[in-house]
C-alpha cells in the first residue's frame, strides 16, 4: 500500500541541517588556509558517494589521506604527484558527477594554490602563517573597526561611533547611504542566522547624530609641507583629510563648482541626499589645513608640471567620470547618452525631458540601475534594461529589486547589435538586438553565450542610455609624462606612480570604475605613504574607548532591515528612499554582533592546519 510522505520526514530535517551548513561555508573566514577548505569540500563529496564505483568510493578516501599528510607537514613532492595521478584517474573513470567534480576540484587546487602546497611541504606551514582575521574588518577596503563602532552604537555613543569610523574613513554618512558593504559578506553571525546589517547600523548612527556636529581629531602641529590633491572626490578628500590631520597643508584642485566627485555627480539624490554628503565634506574641511581651488582644471588653469614644481608631493584622485560609448554607427546621436553623463546632467540640474518617452538602457551595473531609476523619476513611459548575460547583472540585488518595483523591465540573453537612426533628424529611433543562448562556463566561472537561431529584432526607443562603464580623463596628464595604460594611471599598491618621484594616485583612475569605499581606501593608503615619503611617520588617533566585550548568547534572531518608502510614492520624487531604523531596531541589531575582534578569530597554533 502506498503512503504519503510525512511532513516532518528525514529529508525535511536533513534540509534544515544543510541550510545551516551552507551558511557556515559562506562564512568561511578570511586568512584561513585554502587547503583546509579544499579538504572540507572533498569530505562533502566523499559523503555524497553512493559507493557503487571503486574510483569514487575508495579513490577519494586515498586523496583525502594524501591531503591530510600535506596539512600535517608530512607531505613531499611525491605526495603531490600521487594526488594528481589519483585525481586524474578518478575524473576519467568515475561513473557519476560526484567523483568527477571532486577530483577536478582537487586538481584545480593543485594549480590554483601551488604556492600553498609548496610552503606546506618545504616549510611545514602556510604561505604567510595562517591567521584567522576578523572578517568584517578584513573585507572592508578601508579596514574600519566594525565591531568597535557597533559596540559603541549598542552603548548609545553615536558620536564616538562616527569618530571611530573616521579613524579610517572620513565619509561615515555617505558610506552609510551607498556603501556596497563587502564587510557583510563573511559575517560569522551567518553561522547562527543572518549577517549583521553593518551598513544599516552605520546609517542608524548618522541618523541619530549628525556627522557635521561631531568634532574630528585634533590636527598635529604644522610641518610646513604642502601637498597638491588633484580631484575633490572620495579618494582626493580622504587623502586631504588624513594629510591635514598629520599637520601637512593639503591644496585640493577641483574641476567642478562643488566637492564630492561621483558621490555628488554620479549617485542620485534619492540614494544620497546632497545635504547629507555636505555633512561629511564640511567635517573634512574643518579637520586641518585644507585649501580648495574650485573650478580649476589641470591643463587649462594650471599645468601638471607647475603643480609638481610648487608642491612637496602630489596625489591624483581623478575618478572616472567620463561615460563610455561603443564603436558603432549612430552612437553619437543626440538622444544616445552614457549612463554616467546622464546622471551628471541630472545632478547638475540640467533639463532632460523624457516624460512619456521610451527609454532603453544597455548594461546591468549599479550605475545602470541608478540611471534606470532616475529615468523612472523623470516620468519615462517605459524603461527597458537589456543585458547579454545574466552575469552582466552586476548591480546589487537590492538595487535590481528596487528598480523592478519602480517599473523598470529587464531582459537578459540579448546582445546589442546596432543603433538605427532617423535619416532626417539623426535621432536614434530603435536598437537591434540578437537573442542569445547560454553556453559553457569559462575558466573564471563566467557564463558564455552564443547567437541563437532566432532572428534579430528591432526595439523602438526615444532615449538610449549606455551603461557600459566609465573612464578617467588622463589625456592632459599623459601629455606631461604621466605613465598611463588604456586610460588608467600606472600606480602600485602603495599608490606610488611608476617612475615619477613624489607623485601618488589612487581610486578609479588607477583601478577603473569601482566603489566609493575602494576610492576612500586608496586615499587613506596614499596619505600615509605620502607622509612616509616626506620623511615622517605620523599616526592619527581617534582616542575613542571601545566598550568592554561580553560573551553573547547564540539565540537565532532576525536581522533588522532598512525599510524603504512605498515604490508608488518614491518613484514620484527624488527624496531619500530609505526609512530610518528605530532606536529599538538599532540597539537590537547592534546586540547581534559576536565581537569577533575578541572572540572566535586568532592565529592558528604553530601555523599548522591540522
Amino acid at each position: 500500500m502506498r503512503k504519503l510522505a510525512k511532513k516532518g520526514n528525514m529529508n525535511s530535517r536533513m534540509d534544515t541541517v544543510l541550510n545551516k551548513f551552507k551558511t557556515s561555508i559562506s562564512s568561511y573566514p578570511p586568512g584561513m588556509c585554502p587547503l583546509v577548505l579544499y579538504r572540507t569540500l572533498l569530505q562533502m563529496s566523499m559523503n555524497q558517494s553512493c559507493g557503487k564505483c571503486l574510483p569514487c568510493r575508495d579513490g577519494l578516501v586515498e586523496v583525502e589521506r594524501l591531503l591530510n599528510s600535506v596539512l600535517k607537514g608530512e607531505g613531499s613532492p611525491e605526495t603531490l604527484e600521487k594526488m594528481k595521478s589519483m585525481c586524474v584517474m578518478i575524473a576519467q573513470s568515475s561513473d557519476c558527477a560526484v567523483g568527477v567534480v571532486a577530483a577536478n576540484l582537487v586538481l584545480d587546487s593543485l594549480s590554483e594554490f601551488a604556492d600553498e602546497y609548496e610552503s606546506h611541504i618545504n616549510n611545514r606551514r602556510c604561505v604567510e602563517n595562517t591567521i584567522q582575521t576578523v572578517p568584517c574588518i578584513t573585507l572592508c577596503p578601508a579596514h574600519v573597526n566594525v565591531p568597535g563602532y557597533i559596540a559603541l552604537i549598542k552603548a548609545g555613543r553615536y558620536a564616538d561611533a562616527i569618530n571611530l569610523i573616521r579613524d579610517k574613513n572620513p565619509f561615515p554618512t555617505a558610506c552609510a547611504m551607498v556603501c556596497e558593504h563587502p564587510c557583510e559578506n563573511k559575517c560569522r553571525r551567518a553561522i547562527i542566522d543572518e549577517a549583521i546589517n553593518i551598513r544599516g547600523l552605520k546609517k542608524f548612527a548618522v541618523d541619530q547624530q549628525n556627522a557635521r556636529q561631531v568634532a574630528t581629531p585634533k590636527a598635529n602641529v604644522k610641518t610646513g609641507k604642502k601637498i597638491a590633491i588633484v580631484g575633490g572626490g572620495p579618494s582626493g578628500l580622504t587623502c586631504a583629510y588624513f594629510l591635514s590631520l598629520m599637520g601637512h597643508k593639503a591644496v585640493v584642485f577641483e574641476e567642478h563648482e562643488k566637492l564630492g566627485g561621483m558621490l555628488r555627480y554620479g549617485i542620485p539624490e534619492y540614494r544620497l541626499p546632497k545635504a547629507k554628503l555636505e555633512d561629511d565634506i564640511e567635517a573634512i574641511l574643518k579637520a586641518g589645513d585644507i585649501e580648495v581651488k574650485y573650478a580649476t582644471k589641470i591643463g587649462r588653469d594650471i599645468s601638471f608640471e607647475e603643480i609638481r614644481k610648487n608642491y612637496d608631493a602630489v596625489f591624483l584622485g581623478l575618478g572616472a567620470q567620463l561615460g563610455n560609448r561603443m564603436p558603432m554607427e549612430n552612437v553619437d546621436a543626440p538622444n544616445v547618452i552614457p549612463a554616467a553623463d546622464f546622471l551628471q546632467k541630472v545632478a547638475k540640474g540640467e533639463k532632460i525631458d523624457i516624460e512619456g518617452k521610451r527609454v532603453v538602457l544597455i548594461g546591468g551595473g549599479n550605475v545602470a540601475m541608478d540611471a534606470a531609476r532616475t529615468a523612472a523619476r523623470l516620468k519615462a513611459a517605459t524603461i527597458h534594461v537589456f543585458t547579454r548575460k545574466r552575469d552582466d547583472m552586476t548591480a546589487l540585488s537590492s538595487e535590481i529589486r528596487a528598480a523592478m518595483q519602480e517599473g523598470v523591465r529587464f531582459r537578459t540573453l540579448l546582445s546589442f547589435l546596432n543603433i538605427e537612426a532617423d535619416e532626417k533628424s539623426g535621432l536614434a529611433q530603435a536598437v537591434w538586438l540578437q537573442p542569445e543562448i547560454v553556453g559553457p562556463y569559462d575558466k573564471n566561472g563566467m557564463m558564455t553565450t552564443e547567437h541563437s537561431s532566432s532572428y534579430p529584432y528591432r526595439f523602438k526607443c526615444d532615449l538610449l542610455i549606455l551603461g557600459v562603464g566609465q573612464r578617467s580623463d588622463v589625456s592632459t596628464f599623459e601629455k606631461e609624462g604621466l605613465p598611463c595604460e588604456r586610460g588608467r594611471v600606472l600606480a602600485d599598491e602603495s599608490c606610488q606612480v611608476q617612475n615619477m618621484e613624489g607623485v601618488f594616485s589612487g581610486g578609479d583612475c588607477v583601478t577603473g570604475p569601482s566603489t566609493a569605499i575602494n576610492a576612500i581606501a586608496a586615499g587613506q593608503v596614499a596619505a600615509f605613504n605620502i607622509d612616509e615619503y616626506l620623511g615622517y611617520h605620523h599616526k592619527v588617533e581617534c582616542n575613542v574607548k571601545i566598550p568592554t566585550e561580553i560573551l553573547h548568547s547564540y539565540i537565532p534572531t532576525g536581522r533588522a532591515m532598512i525599510e524603504e518608502r512605498d515604490p508608488f510614492d518614491r518613484v514620484c520624487d527624488f527624496k531619500h528612499v530609505e526609512i530610518p531604523m528605530t532606536e529599538e531596531e538599532g540597539a537590537r541589531e547592534a546586540g547581534r554582533c559576536l565581537r569577533c575582534d575578541h572572540f572566535g578569530c586568532g592565529s592558528m597554533v604553530g601555523g599548522k592546519c591540522e
